[in-house]
């Protein structure tokens, strides 16, 4: 049970509103008895206390529900991309919540919820092409927040942050709207503790190359330095190959991954697609075969959840850092 500030009265559904049907507001709500001012992407937003969350991807209801705040989740939206829910560390949580999609996230599908807040990343939940971003929703009356992480490219309001950094000042962030400061405080801290235990236990002398492979077979698709395998990577004792690329998720060719030869070869774990054929195909390729990590057999599976923001990129930092420390180099 999360604690409330008093919240503003809802308004009642109206005249049919074009797109948006029952739920959406066509003027703006009435001044809260107690709002809080947050930034979101660099941008200063005064919230209202939620009670009706709509939240996307596993990424997005993990912060809420480490927070203690499931109470206020009216559903989520998990796209077959991410492993099943009864895998989680809340799996108690999400069992008492309700899906309400498994597809990508929409407008009418917010409004139809009747949802008074919305959590997902840039481009990854939020977009202009799908006619979803916070604009759209400000002027629905609906609140959202946005992946700190995922804001170095959004318009107008850019801001760059590490996807650590990005985990702890969301939880933080999100703490202040929901009035759970204390309790974002401490998780805050557990989650530093277990990332700093990782780094003083990183393997000795050169970092280890690593290459992140998510899918592909005519051209590999990898992780760049915006999303959360770039900091696992280096938190744990490694180099990604692809730290120079400006970017989260992104193509590159696989003479390039060659050049660079890396020693262990991380393999994103989710979808349609097993790990093990993934792994299976970079055996089998003649093009591969004197890669180090190849040749030495050096994979190690990264859950999906573990590379995308939310808490359990700290799961993936101390998996990957116990493989690394595990290398006879």
């Amino acid at each position: 049970m999360f604690r409330s500030r008093p919240a503003a009265a809802a308004l009642a559904c109206a005249a049919p509103l074009i797109l948006a049907g029952c739920g959406a507001r066509t003027e703006a709500p009435p001044a809260a008895a107690d709002t809080v001012t947050v930034e979101r992407c660099g941008e200063e937003i005064e919230y209202r206390t939620p009670s009706k969350a709509v939240v996307y991807e596993a990424g997005s209801a993990d912060k809420m529900l480490i927070l203690g705040l499931a109470d206020a989740i009216r559903g989520y939206v998990m796209p077959p991309a991410n492993p099943p829910v009864e895998e989680s560390p809340w799996a108690q949580e999400y069992a008492g919540l309700e899906m309400l999609s498994d597809d990508v996230l929409n407008r009418e599908l917010v409004v139809g919820a009747e949802a008074d807040f919305v959590v997902a990343g840039w481009q990854s939940g939020f977009s202009d092409e799908r006619g979803i971003t916070p604009e759209i929703l400000d002027r629905l009356g609906i609140q959202s927040f946005m992946h700190s992480e995922t804001c170095y490219n959004y318009p107008e309001h850019p801001l760059r942050v590490g996807p650590f950094d990005g985990l702890y000042l969301d939880l933080e962030r999100l703490g202040a709207i929901f009035g759970v400061e204390d309790e974002a405080a401490e998780v805050v801290t557990g989650l530093r503790e277990r990332v700093a235990e990782v780094e003083a236990g990183a393997p000795d002398g050169d970092p280890v190359r690593v290459f992140l492979y998510d899918s592909g077979v005519d051209q590999p698709f990898t992780s760049g330095n915006q999303a959360p395998p770039q900091e696992i990577i280096e938190l744990a004792g490694g180099e990604n190959i692809y730290s120079d690329l400006e970017g989260r998720w992104t193509g590159v060719s696989w003479e390039s991954v060659i050049e660079a030869d890396p020693e262990v070869i991380l393999i994103l774990d989710y979808g349609d697609q097993p790990a093990e054929e993934k792994i299976a195909f970079l055996k089998s390729s003649p093009a591969l075969s004197e890669v180090t990590a190849v040749r030495e057999d050096n994979f190690h599976l990264l859950d999906y959840n573990e590379a995308i923001s939310g808490p359990r990129i700290v799961d993936g930092v101390e998996n990957v850092g116990a493989y690394l420390r595990s290398l006879d180099r």
